[in-house]
């Protein structure tokens, strides 16, 4: 069983930053894609909307159009670690934001492409 472990949510102010890590339990890391997702408030799980993802070394990534050039999703496959690096908060980025791992190496942009997920992390952006 992987586990998934997310830090670094908090409250900030519109137009802050802030880094979101997710680290990975396991020796099979490397091998698989990594994925952020977020769920807004009031929003029902299968409501979770695509983020961002990274492949498998960190070379190709991801976003969903709303947070481009503004977010920066990496990875550190010797700490089994996944970032997430948030610039220029929005009041409408405030949501609770979750890493997942990948089915496999397929840099997927729906949940179902993923398998393990984390509890998530909070953030809120205070306008």
């Amino acid at each position: 069983q992987v586990q998934l472990v997310e830090s670094g949510g908090g409250l900030v102010q519109a137009g802050g930053s802030v880094r979101l890590s997710c680290i990975a339990s396991g020796r099979t890391f490397s091998s698989y894609s990594m994925g952020w997702f977020r769920q807004a408030p009031g929003k029902e799980r299968e409501e979770r909307e695509f983020v961002a993802s990274v492949s498998t070394d960190g070379i190709t990534t991801g976003y969903t159009n709303s947070v481009k050039d503004r977010f920066t999703i990496s990875r550190d496959n010797t700490r089994n670690t996944v970032y997430l690096q948030m610039n220029n908060l929005k009041p409408e980025d405030a949501a609770t934001y979750y890493c997942a791992r990948g089915r496999s190496y397929y840099r997927g942009e729906k949940a179902l492409h993923y398998q393990y997920w984390g509890q998530g992390t909070q953030v809120t952006v205070s306008s």
